[in-house]
């Protein structure tokens, strides 16, 4: 059984203004924050009130690769090679899958790489995937906790149980 391990809303907050001042400290600053939704789009709304600058967002999974999602990616590489700094947000990169789709998805469509950024509350130091921004990163090797943020709070122990259980190497 996993441990199941809430991160307070203050938690949120604070992990948003890391990202925020890292962000101000950088050399690239982003145009647009794009909330990777479910987990993303919540930061991505505080991480765009606290730098100024206009939220959209994708609804992706990464087992879920609809066209609605494949036209919205299409749209933001456009916008990337237009010059456009998009920054895409999620909540945690585990393994990895949510961002290679949206890279892959990107690249497909001949997105501009040098405009794009992935930023996430957690990172887990041994995802397949890097990103170029964290508030806090984890070694899944260590840390087997599934992190229930405040938006996912309010599901049924169930629910939550059978996300944790999609990627048993990441709780086991």
């Amino acid at each position: 059984m996993p441990v199941f391990t809430p991160i307070p809303h203050d938690a949120v907050v604070a992990a948003v203004l890391t990202l925020r001042d890292a962000i101000a400290a950088g050399d690239w600053r982003p145009d647009t924050i794009v909330g990777i939704g479910r987990g993303g789009l919540v930061p991505a709304v505080y991480l765009s009130h606290a730098i100024d600058v206009p939220m959209r967002s994708i609804d992706l999974s990464a087992r879920d690769s609809n066209a609605v999602t494949q036209a919205g990616l299409a749209a933001l590489a456009a916008r990337s090679r237009a010059g456009e700094r998009l920054l895409f947000l999620d909540d945690i990169n585990d393994s990895g899958r949510t961002i290679a789709f949206v890279r892959t998805a990107l690249a497909a469509a001949d997105g501009d790489a040098a405009n794009v950024r992935f930023a996430t509350l957690i990172d887990n130091s041994r995802s397949a995937e890097r990103v170029e921004l964290a508030a806090r990163t984890i070694d899944r090797d260590v840390v087997k906790d599934w992190f229930v943020f405040p938006w996912e709070a309010v599901a049924s122990s169930d629910s939550i149980a059978a996300d944790a259980a999609e990627v048993p190497d990441r709780i086991a």
